[in-house]
């Protein structure tokens, strides 16, 4: 109330053109001498305004809803190593690095028949079979062809390995990389047929087969890089690395001396060689799945299994063991008497 009439004062004095006024307030028992400077009109509206209406609380407004500016996170500082992906499809590869998800184990050297891998075949249904598709791809010059059976009858080849030129197709063979017992031997034998024609035929790499001279491909034959290299120092490196590169991407082994032999070279005269991306398969080894062949039985040993001991078949058959299989409990030898594994037939 006080400020009321303050202010109230203030208005009349004004009012009568006074341009300053000084005046005395009364505050609490004390007077306090003010000085008023000459202000206008319309500052006092402003003035008496502002003290006469009582506080009041303002109502909340709503601010327009707005989007928080996306927060960029650090990059990561941490390094995830991982298996060489298939799809990546950038960048090249340390071939040192991708022999080293390749899986070491003996080979399986049973089984193998090389006509279930139907090469060469005519895949693509264009009337040229595979070795005839190479011989056309690798041609320095364009092939000549017989329109009749699509056979190449001319062309100008060098083979890679010890870099023998001719124009004549028969002096030269198609080469396997991984030949096609060693990829049977390293895990080909439990894929489907579908996969293992396709593994034989493949054009869709061309780190897979090669044109080379027919010496060089008979002196090779099925042997891994432990035991054959090509004579010509130039290849050995980019051969290693191609066989790698089949090998992990087959998803197929390597036996203890060929992985050896392999990341010798890798360390030594073939330090830094560098692969291309794996790429996917053009067929799963997993479709329609074939039965593996079943491994040929071990010499069958006098001694019974597990130390189950039937004095013979009839022994045997009234136990309820009959017939039993090489490697069952009870099995020996003795009891097995057309040595095809199983005793007491």
């Amino acid at each position: 109330m006080k400020r009321v009439f303050v202010i109230a004062a203030l208005v009349a004095l004004v009012a009568c053109g006074d341009p300053s006024v000084t005046g005395v307030v009364s505050s609490g028992g004390q007077h306090n001498s003010i000085v008023t400077p000459a202000v206008t009109s319309t500052e006092l509206t402003l003035v008496a305004t502002t003290t006469t209406v009582p506080p009041t609380t303002a109502p909340p407004t709503t601010a327009p809803p707005t989007t928080a500016p996306p927060t960029t996170a650090p990059p990561s500082t941490t390094t995830v190593v991982t298996a060489p992906d298939a799809a990546a499809g950038f960048g090249q590869l340390l071939v040192i690095d991708v022999l080293a998800f390749v899986r070491v184990e003996n080979e399986h050297a049973a089984g193998y028949v090389r006509g279930l891998f139907d090469y060469p075949a005519d895949l693509d249904g264009d009337g040229c079979d595979t070795r005839s598709e190479v011989l056309q791809v690798e041609s320095i010059t364009p092939a000549q062809v017989d329109i009749f059976g699509c056979t190449v009858v001319q062309g100008d080849w060098i083979s890679p390995y010890d870099a023998m030129t001719s124009s004549n197709p028969g002096e030269f063979e198609i080469d396997h990389v991984v030949p096609l017992k060693e990829a049977w031997d390293s895990g080909a034998w439990a894929w489907n047929v579908l996969a293992l024609v396709a593994y034989a035929n493949d054009l869709s790499d061309q780190r897979g087969l090669r044109a080379v001279s027919v010496t060089t491909n008979r002196s090779k034959g099925d042997r891994d890089p432990s035991n054959w290299l090509p004579p010509s120092a130039a290849a050995v490196c980019p051969y290693i690395a191609d066989w790698v590169d089949i090998k992990a991407r087959r998803g197929l082994s390597m036996d203890q001396s060929e992985y050896g032999r392999i990341r010798n070279l890798l360390n030594g005269p073939c330090m830094g060689v560098l692969m291309a991306p794996l790429e996917p398969l053009p067929v799963s080894t997993s479709t329609t799945p074939s039965a593996p062949p079943s491994p040929p039985p071990s010499a069958p040993s006098d001694q019974p299994d597990s130390g189950v001991y039937y004095q013979n078949c009839t022994a045997a058959r009234a136990a309820g063991a009959a017939p039993i299989q090489i490697g069952e409990p009870g099995y020996r030898k003795s009891l097995d008497r057309d040595n095809d594994g199983i005793a007491c037939e």
